[in-house]
């Protein structure tokens, strides 16, 4: 991988869990801000468009793959939320991010045809290795000797969400040559869309939500398109499935903020899990 590429999938990955912290911290809010991250991500953004190549492609094929993107996105955005609100913070985020690109991977190999070498591919295994004792680590203990997680249950399901729209999109910004800036603000101009009926009669909750919330949402409308952003234009230069789980060293800024900031148990051993996904960093930046 070049070192441009892994430059811009380290910064995504800071970006990404800034605005996750910050989103599960409203995540009982539900679709009311979410609808408000897609209108602000969508405002702010926008009018990077023109300075940043345009379309890069027809109007009909962006509408269309930004639609299906947005699809992709809106799922991922509300089964993530319920997940925040249904358990931790980091035992949420590191099984979905350690699911969704071990799939991504999978599919990016077998689908789309990547070949990456031995050493990169250890190297995936090592980060995903890592995440997945973060996930274990971070289990309730109650919830763990009672039966299934809840919070393991939407971590998975925003893992397939993940790898749903990571090969999706990956696909369109290479073959229909679509600008990254341009191709997120259209995802996120869908997702407007695609919330909107779930909001009707609730005109009350959604002015509430924005007055309560106004710097979290423009927060988050800066941030997370911002995170992808930076993923697209690193998958035009470095395959899916080496770029996809090295984002996922964002899941141990979440794990050490857990710790530090939420008092989360077993700081020792998060560590140690953390610079397990380090080392596989630097096998995937050889």
């Amino acid at each position: 991988m070049s070192t441009t590429a892994l430059l811009l999938v380290l910064a995504a990955a800071v970006t990404h869990a800034s605005w996750n912290v910050m989103a599960h911290g409203v995540s009982r809010i539900g679709v009311p801000f979410l609808w408000w991250g897609a209108v602000s991500s969508t405002v702010i953004w926008v009018g990077a468009i023109p300075l940043t190549g345009g379309l890069g492609s027809g109007w009909r094929t962006f509408a269309v793959v930004t639609l299906v993107s947005g699809c992709f996105h809106a799922v991922y955005m509300i089964v993530l939320q319920r997940g925040y609100a249904s358990g931790r913070l980091s035992t949420v985020y590191a099984t979905a991010r350690g699911s969704g690109p071990l799939i991504s991977c999978l599919i990016a190999i077998t689908v789309l045809d990547e070949r990456p070498g031995h050493l990169a591919l250890v190297g995936v295994a090592v980060v995903l290795a890592g995440v997945v004792v973060i996930g274990l680590l971070d289990r309730e203990p109650e919830r763990a000797s009672s039966g299934l997680d809840p919070a393991l249950v939407y971590g998975l399901l925003t893992g397939v969400a993940i790898a749903g729209y990571t090969i999706w999109d990956a696909h369109a910004v290479r073959t229909w040559d679509v600008s990254p800036v341009a191709y997120m603000v259209g995802s996120t101009a869908a997702q407007i869309l695609l919330f909107a009926p779930a909001l009707r009669g609730r005109g009350a909750v959604v002015a509430s939500t924005w007055r309560a919330h106004w710097p979290r949402v423009l927060g988050f409308g800066l941030l997370s398109p911002l995170a992808y952003i930076l993923v697209l234009v690193a998958i035009t230069q470095a395959p899916v499935a080496l770029v996809a789980p090295l984002r996922e060293v964002s899941v141990v800024l979440v794990s050490l903020y857990g710790a530090i900031v939420l008092r989360d148990r077993r700081p020792g051993a998060r560590l140690l899990a953390s610079v397990i996904v380090v080392g596989g960093i630097a096998l995937l930046a050889l």
